[in-house]
């Protein structure tokens, strides 16, 4: 992990599903979940709004990303560069 990233920090992985806005992505994040009282297991997703600085990441590919401090209204994460 890079010196900036704490450890606290948890590590996301999703993928992009948009990247029209300038140094903006859409990351969507999916998971399975069981149900309380049938203990079915179903699938959510979640979407998140995702800073990338030099506009590198397009639809379909798969990033890391963690919390930061809010960029913006909605943008409370930066994208991890290994």
């Amino acid at each position: 992990m890079s010196d900036k990233i704490s450890k606290k920090k948890k590590i996301m992985r999703g993928m992009v599903v948009s990247d029209k806005t300038d140094k903006t992505l859409v990351v969507s994040v999916g998971g399975l979940k069981t149900h309380s009282k049938y203990l079915k297991k179903y699938r959510t997703t979640k979407k998140y709004k995702v800073h990338d600085p030099e506009n590198k990441y397009k639809t379909g590919d798969a990033v890391e990303f963690f919390q930061c401090k809010p960029i913006s209204k909605d943008k409370r994460f930066t994208v991890f560069t290994s």
